[in-house]
């Protein structure tokens, strides 16, 4: 692939979180609005856009994208490096995916320290990492909104082809949080499986902030009527 300037790409994976942050995050907002691919990811958001009048054809999760994406780059002999993850998390996702896909060529994996993109002689590691491994896709498992404005913010410093956030799909490639049965996903229930999962630290946001998201579908609905 080439690495002229023009060619640098990141897509992103819409959930009911990532809308509700866009409301309050200018940022947020304008590297959406700057990303070359935008796939819904939650049935929640399929519901919205039918809602709307605004149909999607179906849900592409980051977590269901991230497996795809590393069979397509085992097949066409493309390079792939692993940003993020608890440490040996994105190792053991790694390995996984390899016994899945043999050719899968991981040409760099690195779980970085927390506070990290603070830190500026760490952030120049993490590039040089990346630069020196000249990975044709990067996956950045670090959560939202931090790792689309750390792809954006260093996308021309990295050089790479396409990047992706994908939240927590290292941790449920490695087995660390189990997927929802595939029935839940698709009957929208998938938050209320990862809920039970880690109550402590994802009670806020399913209860408080993403509440809110019905709030601002009936709002955006009275603005077409």
């Amino acid at each position: 692939m080439s690495r002229d300037k023009s060619n640098y790409q990141y897509v992103v994976t819409p959930n009911v979180d990532h809308i509700m942050k866009l409301q309050t995050d200018r940022k947020f907002l304008k590297i959406y609005e700057s990303a070359s691919l935008v796939l819904a990811d939650g049935q929640p958001i399929i519901w919205a856009a039918r809602y709307l009048n605004k149909p999607l054809k179906e849900k592409v999760s980051g977590s269901d994208l991230f497996p795809l994406v590393c069979g397509m780059a085992a097949r066409e002999k493309l390079k792939v490096f692993f940003l993020g993850g608890q440490e040996g998390v994105a190792e053991e996702a790694a390995r996984r995916l390899k016994a899945k896909y043999t050719e899968l060529n991981v040409a760099g994996i690195y779980s970085p320290p927390f506070g990290f993109e603070k830190n500026v002689e760490e952030n120049e590691k993490i590039i040089k990492l990346i630069v020196d491994a000249q990975p044709d896709i990067l996956f950045v498992g670090l959560g939202a909104p931090k790792q689309e404005k750390w792809i954006y913010e260093n996308l021309e410093k990295i050089r790479v082809p396409v990047s992706l956030g994908i939240g927590a799909s290292f941790d449920f490639e490695a087995g660390i949080i189990q997927r929802a049965p595939a029935w839940m996903q698709k009957s929208g229930l998938e938050w209320f499986w990862r809920f039970s999962q880690e109550p402590k630290r994802l009670f806020r946001r399913y209860f408080v902030d993403d509440s809110k998201f019905l709030i601002l579908l009936m709002k955006e609905k009275r603005k077409k009527n």
